[in-house]
């Protein structure tokens, strides 16, 4: 059986003119995307304080390597 995502208002029953519904009931179908069946595990938190913790290591590397090319350079001049 095939049906539509989105039905026909002229074939709707209930719909009013224009595609309203009467007070009181309820709207036709349309196509959705329904929420996950099971709840999603919370991701640890510790992974935030690990990946701040690698970028100022990571940083800091960097400067040094920038610092000690810095120096020798200054001092072969």
């Amino acid at each position: 059986m095939t049906t539509s995502p989105d039905p026909d208002p002229n074939n709707t029953p209930g719909l009013e003119p224009g595609g309203g519904v009467r007070p009181g009931d309820t709207p036709p179908g349309e196509s959705s995307t329904h929420g996950l069946s099971h709840r999603e595990p919370t991701p640890p938190r510790w992974g935030n304080a690990v990946t701040i913790a690698l970028a100022i290591i990571v940083t800091l590397a960097v400067l040094a390597v920038i610092i000690v090319v810095v120096v020798r350079m200054i001092t072969v001049i």
